[in-house]
């Protein structure tokens, strides 16, 4: 089996020392799209000993050109089915654990807690900063990415760094994605990579560790930036945390911010429906005493809407981002568990 990891073996900054740190250790994958199937087939090929896969979605004709861990035959599969058997055949000596859930709150906590770094590959805002808060509870680290068109960054935070919060306290006002905003597919594999070193430095302990630090990427240019976060303070008026349906309580009140075309009936009973626009007006019966959960389908209007609500010195908020769940119907695992 030595023969496999060879060329990497002979690096003094690996050995036979750091691939049996390799060979140990677990990585959370959240999410397996333009960024994770570069990192998942990068560290699978490292030898890494577990992967820990979360995704809930299926390929798509679409997803191909920047993610090519999939085949025209894997279009409408569940995504971390086909990721799991094209990684089997890359390296059947990698346990890969393979969960079709969307990663909220609570699956975060779970396999967060037992994996040795978390891979934040989900472009997501409710995701990305779901795994900070757990990651950064849990004394973790976490390396996070996002791209679009021909740019992106990647960063490694937490276990002693600072949070992805306290580097990007709040999100951009304005956020593209894949579909409208257009991914050259080679830009994707260019920060998936580099996420996949990250983890690799911090598994190997190289010096100077990747935590604390950021890399941008403009391949328009070909220019690469980057700089140290080691100073940021964490934000100290608590932040508004994005919660699991199962932690809403009897006496939070649900406001979905959905529309009907998005969802015509809100899955949660006595929800209020409203909009950024008409939150405030909304909300002024609920006493104050009663936690408001704003609903989302990617928690980017919840965010909004709660900044309008602390604005006029509302405390007790919660956010949900439901991505696609309430149009899924119940998935099996595939895979095992960790």
């Amino acid at each position: 089996m030595n023969g496999r990891y060879a060329r990497q073996m002979v690096l003094p900054e690996v050995g036979a020392a750091g691939q049996a740190k390799l060979t140990s250790a677990t990585v959370l994958v959240v999410r397996a799209g333009g960024l994770g199937c570069p990192v998942l087939q990068y560290l699978a090929a490292a030898g890494i000993g577990r992967l820990v896969l979360v995704d809930h979605d299926r390929v798509e004709e679409s997803n191909l050109h920047r993610q090519p861990l999939y085949r025209m035959t894997d279009m409408g599969r569940l995504k971390v089915e086909a990721a799991k058997q094209a990684l089997d055949a890359l390296n059947p000596s990698v346990a890969v654990d393979a969960w079709p859930v969307y990663c909220d709150p609570a699956v975060a906590r779970d396999l967060v807690a037992r994996a040795d770094v978390v891979v934040d590959a989900a472009d997501s805002v409710a995701v990305t900063y779901t795994l900070s808060d757990t990651c950064k509870a849990a004394a973790k680290p976490l390396v996070s990415a996002s791209c679009l068109g021909l740019t992106g960054y990647v960063g490694t935070f937490c276990a002693g760094a600072p949070s992805y919060r306290a580097v990007f306290p709040d999100i951009p006002s304005n956020l593209g994605n894949c579909a409208t905003s257009g991914i050259l597919g080679s830009v994707a594999g260019v920060l998936g990579t580099l996420q996949a070193q990250m983890v690799l430095a911090l598994l190997l302990d190289l010096s100077p560790s990747p935590l604390g630090r950021m890399i941008s990427v403009d391949l328009r240019t070909l220019e690469f930036g980057g700089f140290s976060f080691v100073g940021a303070p964490e934000s100290a008026d608590g932040a508004t945390p994005f919660i699991a349906p199962s932690e809403i309580n009897p006496d939070d009140v649900i406001v979905d911010l959905r529309t009907l075309d998005e969802v015509l009936v809100s899955p949660f009973p006595h929800a209020r429906r409203a909009t950024t626009e008409t939150i405030l007006e909304r909300s002024q019966d609920i006493p104050n005493s009663h936690r408001i959960v704003l609903c989302c389908r990617s928690g980017l209007r919840a965010w909004r809407a709660a900044s309008l609500l602390r604005d006029q010195g509302r405390h007790k908020l919660a956010l949900l981002a439901r991505g696609n769940q309430d149009e899924l119907s119940a998935l099996p695992t595939v895979g095992g568990s960790i």
